[in-house]
């Protein structure tokens, strides 16, 4: 993981979390990458300071954190519904809202799909009265 200050054109600072380099890299240049402020998509990298860990610090980042009952639980069942979809719908990557739309419009046969869509294509489906849910994020998606 890498967490990356950022920067809109309007001036909005805020900090985002990426799987890797590249992965910001991608997400950019697909303008997925959202001011929480304002919305634009003309995001960038913004000046940063590194983050220079100790060898007592480090040990301390190397313990998970601690879930009282109900979290583990929360947790629990929302790998559960990620692990039914992923199991029982045809992943069509950043084709969701394409496919989505299709299946709405009967265009193709209906089915269960999963997979990835930007801002402004989840705006353009609840737009055409799509019904969809997002996958819940749980951590092991961000190692």
């Amino acid at each position: 993981m890498i967490k990356y200050s950022l920067k809109c054109d309007a001036n909005h600072e805020f900090e985002a979390w990426f799987s890797s380099s590249s992965a910001y890299d991608r997400q950019a240049a697909a303008r997925q990458v959202h001011c929480p402020v304002c919305g634009t998509g003309d995001v960038g990298k913004a000046l940063m300071a590194p983050n220079v860990v100790s060898g007592r610090r480090q040990e301390t980042l190397a313990r998970p954190a601690p879930h009282n009952a109900a979290q583990s639980e929360a947790l629990q069942l929302m790998r559960k519904l990620k692990d039914f979809v992923e199991k029982n719908a045809e992943y069509v990557g950043p084709r969701f809202a394409e496919e989505a739309l299709k299946i709405h419009y009967e265009e193709t046969e209906a089915r269960n799909i999963y997979g990835e869509a930007s801002r402004d294509e989840v705006e353009h489906l609840l737009e055409e009265g799509v019904d969809f849910c997002p996958l819940p994020d749980v951590p092991e998606d961000h190692n």
